[in-house]
């Protein structure tokens, strides 16, 4: 979890992060309180590396094998 959490951030990851405090701005400003569950999704997003993108809608992890 440690691993998912503080490693592989990438472009993407920053790009929903931002956004997602953004929504969360936008909510307290305008007291329209629906943006905040965009921002949860967009949050949960960046902070789990989950979404798709030209890949497809997975994430690969690559494990290193003790030899």
């Amino acid at each position: 979890m440690k691993r998912i959490l503080l490693y592989n951030w990438n472009l993407m990851r920053f790009f929903r992060l931002a956004f997602a405090l953004f929504l969360f701005y936008q909510a307290y400003e305008t007291h329209h309180w629906f943006f905040v569950a965009f921002g949860v999704f967009f949050l949960f997003q960046a902070v789990f590396n989950l979404g798709c993108g030209a890949n497809g809608c997975n994430v690969s992890y690559k494990t290193q094998k003790d030899e």
